[in-house]
Order: C-alpha cells, then sequence, then structure tokens
C-alpha cells in the first residue's frame, strides 16, 4: 500500500497535469513526403537530437477520441526516444474515416496486407526507414483499445516487418467485420476458439517466422474491453511460437501479475501483463518521468511504456525488481520499481560524447 506521503505527492502531480495538457506543446513532426496513403492517415514523428546509429522505431497508435500528440504527451513515449536515441512514429486517424478518431481494427479492407490504414502505417515505415535511417531490423509497433486493435492487425498482416508488438487493451486480429461484431468482441461475445485465432493469424500473410514477439496488457476492471481479450491474443499468437497453454513463468513485477511463454530458442515470445484493478486505459507511473495521467492513461504505479521499452532493448537492462508470486494486486512495502530516469547536465554531455565516439548507442 501507498505511504500517505506517496499519496498526497501524486495527488498534487495529478492536479499540476491536469491543469497543464489541455494546452500541451506536440513534440511530434508531421510526416511529409509522398508516399502511398489508402488509408488516408496523418502521420507525426519524433526523432531524438543524437539518435542512435540506424535507430530502431516504434510506432505507436492512439486509442479513440485521442490524436496522436496527446497519446504520446501521456504515453512519455517521445520522451523516452530522446533519452534513448531510438525514433517514433504516430500515425494518426481521422474524424473523415472514423467519426470518434478510432483506427478501423475491424474492417477487413483497413487491416488486409497491403491494403487502406495498415497499408498506410506500412508506407510511413518505409519513409521513416528510407529518410531517417531506422534500422529495419528493429521495428516495433505498441497501441491502445482500437490502436492496439490495429496494432495487432499490423503483426498478423506485416510479420516480416516487425520485431515485437505490445498491445494494450486490445482485441485478436480478425474477429469482427462489422461495428455490432465489434462492440460484441469488445465485450468478450463470440470470440472464436483458439484453433480459429491461429487459422486467422495465419492466414493474413505467407510469413514462415520468425514471428514478432508479443507483449500484452489488460486490466482486470476493463469494461469497455473485458479482459477476456487478453487470454483470446495470447491463444492467438500461441501456435506460430510453438508454446504451450500455460506459462513458463509467473511474477509479481511493480505490484502486478506477469505471465511469460518462452519459445524453443528460450525466448520470451509472449508476455502478459495483467494490471489489478485498472479500468480502460494504458497503464502509466508518473514518478518515473515518463507520462502524464489523463483520459485513458491511467496512473497505476507501473510504466507500460518503460517496460515495453526495456523488453525491446531500447533502454538499458536495469535491475527489475521482481516480487515472488502473491494473489493478485498484492502490493508490499519498499517495492518501487527500477525504472530509468531521465538525465539531465552533466550525464547527458558524457553519454553525447560516448555516442559521438562510437562506444555507446
Amino acid at each position: 500500500m501507498r505511504s500517505i506521503n506517496d499519496t498526497i505527492e501524486r495527488l498534487a502531480r495529478y492536479r499540476t497535469q491536469v491543469q497543464g495538457s489541455a494546452h500541451q506543446p506536440s513534440m511530434l513532426t508531421r510526416l511529409e513526403g509522398s508516399f502511398p496513403n489508402p488509408g488516408q492517415l496523418t502521420g507525426w514523428y519524433r526523432m531524438p537530437d543524437s539518435p542512435q546509429i540506424s535507430p530502431p522505431l516504434v510506432v505507436v497508435l492512439h486509442g479513440c477520441t485521442q490524436t496522436a500528440a496527446a497519446y504520446d504527451h501521456g504515453s512519455g513515449w517521445s520522451r523516452l526516444a530522446d533519452d534513448y536515441g531510438f525514433a517514433v512514429l504516430f500515425p494518426e486517424q481521422s474524424r473523415q474515416n472514423n467519426a470518434n478518431l478510432c483506427f478501423n481494427w475491424f474492417q477487413s479492407d483497413d487491416v488486409s496486407r497491403d491494403k487502406g490504414e495498415a497499408h498506410s502505417v506500412r508506407q510511413m515505415i518505409a519513409q521513416m526507414v528510407g529518410h531517417h535511417g531506422v534500422d529495419p531490423s528493429r521495428i516495433f509497433v505498441t497501441g491502445l483499445s482500437a490502436g492496439a486493435a490495429m496494432a495487432n492487425a499490423l503483426l498478423a498482416s506485416y510479420p516480416d516487418v516487425f520485431a515485437g508488438g505490445a498491445i494494450i487493451a486490445g482485441l485478436p486480429f480478425g474477429v469482427a467485420s462489422t461495428v455490432p461484431e465489434a462492440f460484441d468482441r469488445m465485450r468478450g461475445h463470440g470470440l472464436p476458439s483458439t484453433a480459429t485465432l491461429d487459422a486467422k493469424l495465419k492466414s493474413a500473410s505467407q510469413h514462415e517466422g520468425p514471428w514478432p514477439t508479443v507483449s500484452v496488457w489488460h486490466g482486470t476492471s476493463d469494461n469497455t474491453v473485458v479482459e477476456a481479450n487478453a487470454q483470446a491474443i495470447i491463444d492467438q499468437w500461441r501456435g506460430v511460437h510453438g508454446i504451450d497453454a500455460s506459462a513458463s513463468h509467473t511474477q509479481i513485477v511493480d505490484g502486478h501479475r506477469l505471465e511469460t511463454w518462452k519459445d524453443m530458442s528460450g525466448r520470451n515470445a509472449i508476455e502478459h501483463y495483467r494490471i489489478s484493478g485498472m479500468s480502460h486505459g494504458t497503464p502509466i507511473d508518473t514518478t518515473s518521468g515518463y507520462g502524464n495521467a489523463a483520459a485513458h492513461m491511467l496512473d497505476v504505479g507501473i510504466s507500460s511504456t518503460v517496460h515495453i521499452a526495456r523488453s525491446w532493448g531500447l533502454t538499458p537492462s536495469f535491475e527489475r525488481r521482481d516480487m515472488p508470486l502473491a494473489s493478485d494486486g498484492a502490493r508490499q512495502a519498499g517495492t518501487k520499481p527500477a525504472t530509468p530516469q531521465r538525465t539531465d547536465g552533466i550525464q547527458d554531455v558524457i553519454e553525447n560524447a560516448l555516442r559521438a565516439a562510437g562506444l555507446m548507442k
């Protein structure tokens, strides 16, 4: 349980963030250039001042009612990218495509390979590779809600493009084709069998592997996209990774349950963060230095942004203070997560010098 002082500090910080978030300037630059854009999306990106040589790229897809800039401000992806030298791309939906700014994850013409919104995102990635020197072997995708469902669709349709993906409060690929079906699946109604989910994934492309890793994040109190969808996503990806239903390892991280499935090579192929008591949104930890509380950006003491980036090798491998497995929601005293803090002053100077000398990425 948090101390009273910690709670007061968090409330004060949250009040300041809410007051200042409405006029928060965007850190993003519009992606320009001539490239196919059948989905009529807008691209925004962030390149750090001191990028790595051939930097990795994280594609980030906002949720319904959100903009690229708002999701970036809430999640902290650009600030993390600035500190560790990787690039971030934010495709953005328009009201012309969807009145609620949701990515159209349930429309086959928008999620199929080389079609619609999925193809637009693929072309934006190609633009980042061609014009900004992004490493094509280290491209990742994440998103929230409809953005998470679209992220899963991109992983399914372009498994040759992505090294890994993180799906936050999302849905399996190919489970809906109409708006009523979409709402049913969000409520957990009519989710297909594991065999059907596996078949839908395998039929989305002609890819034979290696397959991208998948990180699934979901709140236990999510009534918008119910938790059954998290298990369905795991079931959808188990087959191509050749792993059993039972997790290889289970532990408590930052007060929340983490299940991990390893493939035959020993790689963490699938992981599942089950966020105790969280409703619909992206889990953040404002004390990490990355992210700000807002609508659907939920300060629950664990930063999905930091943990996801770390699992992809984008940040240093800080020691993670894991907890012995206990009942869901158990939080013991003194369990402050070991998260990378933003660097300033002399440390920035040292790190920039090391990068320039080719001694540090």
